[in-house]
């Protein structure tokens, strides 16, 4: 995307996101999750180990742990899916895969229970929007991807939101190390849309005000 398209996207996000309310919110994927313990009182801290992918080059991606160790939090600042003028044939797709290390206190373990994905889009008629992401541990076989679409038109706040229960939740392994594999990723296609129209979708804000947040449910290891 040319630079001065890119400050242009971010001034529109910037600006919207200000006074929008979230008017698409897709029903979750699976029921209320419930914890099976409260967090544990030690620190929780989130290594991360790889990040890569169109969505999240180099520097663009943020992660941070909530204090109360209820989540953890991950903010771009460079994930935009657009089509259009000047748009080259990959911009209409971007993806980012986040490999991280969690490290928990001795005796628990976590499950990731419930994912939250934010951001702004601006689709015209005819266009298409899609969010769609995965998690697995490593060594284990990878889950199938939860999608949600969005149409144009549509110019506003965006959040989505994937929620397991408990009989569905994948724990880490106790005792042994294993890395999360987060894997989003934003579509955009023109459809029937006027060809001269740019339409995008963002995983992002211009002030970093909207993140994408990974809540944990916890259980003791015996």
């Amino acid at each position: 995307m040319n630079s001065s398209l890119i400050r242009a996207i971010r001034r529109t996000v910037a600006v919207a996101v200000t006074s929008a309310v979230v008017t698409s919110l897709p029903v979750p994927a699976f029921a209320e999750a419930t914890a099976a313990t409260a967090p544990p009182a030690g620190k929780v801290t989130v290594e991360v180990i790889t990040v890569n992918g169109s969505g999240c080059p180099a520097g663009t991606a943020t992660v941070v742990e909530s204090p109360d160790n209820t989540s953890f939090q991950v903010t771009f600042s460079n994930y935009v899916a657009w089509v259009g003028p000047g748009a080259r044939p990959t911009d209409f797709r971007k993806n980012c895969q986040l490999n991280v290390l969690i490290h928990v206190p001795q005796g628990f373990t976590y499950s990731i229970a419930k994912a939250e994905y934010n951001g702004f889009a601006r689709l015209a008629r005819g266009t298409t929007g899609l969010q769609r992401a995965n998690y697995y541990f490593a060594g284990s076989s990878q889950n199938s991807f939860v999608s949600h679409l969005f149409s144009g038109p549509f110019s506003d706040s965006w959040q989505t939101i994937d929620v397991k229960d408990e009989a569905s939740l994948v724990w880490a392994p106790c005792g042994a190390s294993r890395n999360l594999n987060i894997n989003t990723e934003l579509r955009v296609r023109a459809g029937t849309s006027d060809p001269w129209e740019t339409s995008f979708m963002a995983m992002h804000t211009a002030d970093g005000s909207i993140r994408t947040v990974f809540h944990y449910s916890w259980k003791h290891c015996y």
